[in-house]
């Protein structure tokens, strides 16, 4: 990403300095709505900087306060089913980084692989499966933006695992636990794909995130994964899904999620 994106974005956050980095999946932009003295700036009037297409993303980040702390907000991503090539998601990260973000909170809408892990379900992710045969660190590496062969066995930052749990729990709120696969998309899988992602270990599947979070883990960010469970895989259950129903569970779940959100950007 070119520094003339970085000095649009800097130049627009005026007083704002957050350390924090929210990114909204499909449906759940409530919590965008929520931030207090807001300053929004569209994507596509950032230079250089990737358009989100796809229906429930507004495509714009969103600056100013959650619960007195600063953040800075992501309404609207990039998936690579949209055409996006993996490196503009890395350089996204980066130009964050440079904005002097350190923390990650990332959700996603998925389907859950697990009977008793219905939609409108919030699953605390804690560790994933690369399943789309791209990854946003190939090419020349730059060491100073971050190392050429990322450790991931803690992707998922464990304290802010843990503290997120505690939350949850305070709030009564179930929060369910498992690993989350990325497929390329942008179909809905196959009973047989369903059925070999069980095998491999996945609870959830959906068609985002784990190009954000190696991207992010490349940065050095603390990262927090929380995905909204819209409907089961095919062929656990007999109802149709599609993405109309993907945006309504996510609506469902977003009241729980937006609570959890705000208690843990306090709290960090």
């Amino acid at each position: 990403m070119s520094r003339t994106a970085q000095d649009y974005i800097k130049q627009h956050l005026g007083a704002y300095h957050p350390q924090t980095l929210i990114i909204l999946g499909s449906g759940l932009g409530r919590l965008g709505e929520q931030i207090e003295a807001p300053v929004f700036i569209d994507y596509k009037d950032i230079p250089s900087w990737p358009q989100s297409t796809v229906a429930g993303h507004q495509g714009r980040l969103i600056a100013g306060q959650i619960e007195g702390k600063e953040v800075l907000c992501m309404q609207g991503r990039f998936h690579l089913y949209e055409g996006h090539a993996p490196q503009v998601i890395k350089d996204v990260m980066t130009t964050f980084k440079a904005l002097g973000i350190k923390n990650l909170i990332v959700t996603n809408a998925a389907g859950s692989l697990k009977k008793d892990m219905a939609p409108g379900s919030i699953m605390l992710i804690t560790d994933h499966i690369n399943f789309s045969g791209k990854n946003p660190l190939i090419g020349v590496n730059d060491d100073s933006q971050g190392p050429r062969f990322p450790v991931m066995s803690e992707a998922y930052t464990p304290a802010f695992q843990e503290k997120i749990k505690k939350i949850a729990k305070e709030e009564n709120i179930t929060l369910k636990e498992g690993v989350y696969l990325m497929v390329l998309g942008p179909n809905f899988e196959t009973a047989a794909e369903i059925r070999a992602f069980q095998i491999l270990g996945a609870d959830a599947v959906g068609m985002s995130t784990v190009p954000e979070v190696l991207s992010a883990v490349y940065c050095g960010f603390n990262i927090l994964g929380l995905s909204v469970i819209t409907n089961f895989g095919t062929g656990l259950a007999s109802d149709f899904h599609g993405h109309e129903e993907t945006l309504a569970q996510a609506d469902k779940a977003a009241q729980n999620l937006t609570k959890l959100v705000r208690r843990f950007v306090k709290e960090i």
